[in-house]
């Protein structure tokens, strides 16, 4: 059974930065053959896609955090982390941690608060 453990999340003001984490763990297969997102929701919100990298390496992001948001893995540590620079009040959100395949599975959330 996979387990995704999402960390890293806390209260920032506007225009610092934060680096999420998310561990990968009951898996026996490498980062390099699974397709990984972060996805975020904010209150009276949907869920969206912010980021996602595919077993190839290819990325894509949301355009509204194009620029500002990095998402990158470790094999080695089976970490995919989310690197979030110049963060904005509206980025503020709980943020998931995805496999998309091979497993679906969805991580608990981490919360991130940007205040003006």
């Amino acid at each position: 059974q996979v387990q995704l453990v999402e960390s890293g999340g806390g209260l920032v003001q506007a225009g610092g930065s934060l680096r999420l984490s998310c561990a990968v763990s009951g898996i026996i297969f490498s980062l390099y053959d699974m397709d990984m997102g972060w996805h975020r929701q904010a209150p009276g919100k949907q869920r969206e896609l912010v980021a996602a990298i595919t077993s190839g390496g290819s990325t894509n992001y949301a355009d509204s955090v194009k620029g500002r948001f990095t998402i990158s893995r470790d094999d080695a540590s089976r970490t995919v982390y989310l690197r979030m620079n110049s963060l904005k009040p509206e980025d503020t959100a709980v943020y998931y941690c995805r496999m998309t395949s091979p497993y679906p599975s969805w991580g608990q959330g981490t919360q991130v608060t940007v205040s003006s």
